[in-house]
């Protein structure tokens, strides 16, 4: 319980590295999490050094693809400017950690019903693969932050890195400049149902 109410989402690193082998222990407990019809279906491309500057400038030009008219995603514009922020966050971070949905293509892809259930069962997998990720993390003392805005450069990244699922995301991780104070949460009232 104290990992999870620790954790925060970090938004500033330290120029500090992170061992391989806590990474390793960090991506294994990914490997622990519950997965639907045991599938696992992750797998994570670990990215530092001169190989994430040149993944995020092949994610820069998806965002400033994006930014300038050739949009993928034209009713989510509002969100760029955050995709940017998080692009400087990325760069920042010591360690870039890619999730690819083994199982999963392009969300521009067109699917049948039976595809989209077991894609959503799949990212609930992810999900809680991604949670151990961040829990162990920070009970070895390391920030993370759990990024969706990828999705702004999905094809050049795609393609950049040979994924042939479906980018899922990314996670950074380093050591932590900031402590940030609780996120507000919903009422526990307001979100539970008793029904008996």
């Amino acid at each position: 319980m104290k990992a999870i109410k620790d954790r925060r989402s970090i938004r500033k690193y330290k120029d500090e590295s992170v061992s391989r082998t806590d990474i390793e222990i960090i991506l294994k407990a990914g490997m622990l999490a519950p997965s639907a019809k045991n599938r696992q279906p992750w797998k994570y491309y670990v990215y530092s050094g001169n190989e994430k500057d040149k993944l995020l400038d092949c994610m820069e030009n998806g965002l400033v693809r994006e930014r300038d008219g050739d949009r993928l995603l034209p009713n989510s514009q509002n969100g760029l400017p955050d995709a940017f922020n998080t692009l400087r966050i990325m760069r920042e971070a010591p360690i870039l950690i890619i999730i690819e949905n083994t199982n999963g293509v392009s969300p521009y892809s067109e699917i049948d019903a039976d595809i989209r259930v077991a894609e959503i069962c799949d990212s609930l997998s992810i999900g809680a693969s991604v949670q151990n990720i961040l829990l162990t993390a920070t009970e070895l003392g390391y920030g993370t932050l759990w990024i969706a805005n990828t999705c702004f450069a999905y094809n050049e990244l795609v393609n950049y890195i040979d994924i042939k699922g479906q980018l899922a995301g990314a996670i950074s991780l380093g050591v932590p400049n900031e402590m940030p104070n609780p996120r507000p949460r919903k009422q526990f009232e307001d979100i539970v149902v008793y029904r008996e």
